[in-house]
């Protein structure tokens, strides 16, 4: 078990095993986290890539050399995959700036810490670059063109495919091509921390450290203060980000000499690309993970987007087109006022039942595992339920119609309750084994039945399939 093995690991180095191993709480990443002592308090570390594991304990190792403020790695397992290292505690930067982020409370102790956390960021990517072997970077070495195109492809596949926008790929191809292009001409041969962001800053004692900087590499400096300043949820107002930028820049100065137009036009197109890779992220992470930190975020990065685009992006109107059709498409998703019934299929064998990220609290949940299973038959294995041999097979099943007609009766009676009572969300979901014949009938169904009954906004998201629709009440012929 990995908690013995911390527990070994523990031991070689304190001399006597822990008292307890706690798991922590999850975050974005699949690796898992424990807090072993309490005498020393250490972090025990289960990754699930040794190349990645092996970056991190060699980048802390570097930079704490270099006297930055980093976690020290104490010991590893031979095969690489779990580690203990220094206990920074419970505080996140994130945290400690709720009262900003939330109620616009940015008083001065939060500005003060977010301005010694910006002062110190030059120091990882210059002082932390001399003598670096980049080659022992994950996954790669540098912010090359591939690096760059992975990203934006990330973007076209998770997020733009999942919102419905239609778009020509040569097209987009041509000025993704182009933008990875001028991104790589800014590489200035520094560290790139990569996902620098308040969630990645401890705060021990009034002071920065910082944690989860194995996937950095060589790459432009721009783009990390760019992550930091722009983060979806830290929602920093103008003048904050611009005083920020302004103390970066000082201390960067120790270092290069900046000139400020030149640096803002650059960083313009860092923002883009940085907004770009987190809705791929997100998209990937919420979309098809179903996480929903990550669902809770895409809005916020939309808004970013959306600042982005009050200036167009002359030299790319191909990709500016289509990214202002995107959020266009995504406002109109978000803005309804009236009821919205979601409507989902999943697997339970898979993914599982969906959450609500309404806030709502969650709604109906049907199995549909007693009904008949075309995915039992050859013929079906490779269909779902949207092709028209499968809605054919249950359609003929006098079980599937029993099943839908009293499905239909309890969310009838919910939606015209919520109607009257001014209630904005309401979600119904359906499972079956692996959510892809069952479940994905029976979800059509059910948008069918509310398109014909009611005047409702309609989220349509087969789990298992990557499919997402909306369909607003202004669609619906009545």
């Amino acid at each position: 078990m990995v908690e013995d093995k911390l527990s070994e690991l523990y031991c070689s180095y304190s001399g006597h095993r822990p008292d307890s191993v706690v798991l922590l709480p999850g975050a974005g990443s699949n690796r898992r986290y424990y807090r072993l002592g309490p005498d020393p308090s250490l972090i025990g570390v289960a990754g699930t890539s040794r190349d990645e594991n092996e970056a991190f304990i060699y980048l802390s190792k570097h930079f704490s050399e270099k006297g930055l403020p980093v976690p020290r790695v104490y010991g590893h397992s031979d095969d690489m995959m779990i580690y203990i290292q220094d206990d920074l505690g419970s505080s996140s930067l994130f945290d400690f700036i709720a009262p900003g982020r939330l109620n616009g409370e940015w008083n001065d102790g939060i500005v003060s810490l977010l301005e010694r956390t910006v002062r110190v960021l030059p120091d990882f990517q210059w002082k932390g670059a001399e003598g670096l072997d980049f080659s022992r970077c994950y996954p790669v070495d540098s912010m090359n063109k591939r690096a760059v195109m992975w990203d934006l492809n990330y973007l076209k596949y998770y997020f733009l495919k999942t919102s419905g926008v239609e778009f020509d790929e040569d097209k987009l191809e041509d000025d993704f091509d182009r933008l990875a292009s001028y991104i790589v001409s800014l590489d200035t041969g520094t560290f790139m921390y990569r996902d620098f962001q308040s969630r990645n800053v401890m705060t021990l004692d009034g002071q920065p450290w910082f944690i989860d900087f194995q996937g950095g590499r060589r790459g432009p400096y721009h783009y990390d203060i760019v992550s930091f300043l722009w983060q979806a949820k830290a929602n920093f107002p103008d003048w904050l980000r611009e005083r920020l930028l302004d103390v970066y820049i000082e201390s960067a100065s120790r270092y290069i000499a900046i000139d400020r137009r030149r640096f803002d036009e650059e960083l313009r197109y860092v923002r883009l690309l940085r907004i770009l890779q987190v809705l791929g992220a997100y998209g990937f992470r919420g979309r098809i993970e179903r996480k929903p930190h990550f669902l809770q975020s895409i809005p916020k990065a939309l808004e970013n987007l959306r600042e982005l685009l009050t200036e167009p992006l002359d030299e790319y109107a191909y990709l500016n087109s289509v990214l202002n059709e995107l959020v266009k498409e995504e406002a109109s998703d978000e803005a309804c006022d009236g009821l919205t019934v979601k409507v989902a299929s999943f697997g339970f064998r898979k993914h599982g039942i969906p959450e609500d990220n309404s806030g709502n609290g969650g709604g109906f949940v049907f199995d549909c595992r007693a009904i008949h299973n075309p995915g039992r038959y050859d013929d079906y294995k490779s269909l779902t339920g949207l092709d028209r041999e499968v809605i054919e097979f249950l359609e003929r099943e006098d079980d599937m119609h029993r099943f839908l007609e009293h499905a239909f009766a309890l969310v009838d009676a919910s939606v015209e309750r919520y109607i009257k009572r001014g209630f904005q969300h309401l979600m119904v979901s359906f499972g079956c084994t692996g959510g892809q014949h069952r479940s994905v009938y029976s979800a059509e169904r059910m948008v069918r039945h509310l398109h014909e009954k009611y005047n409702v906004r309609v989220v349509v998201d087969h789990v298992e399939q990557n499919m997402h629709k909306v369909i607003n009440p202004k669609q619906i012929n009545r």
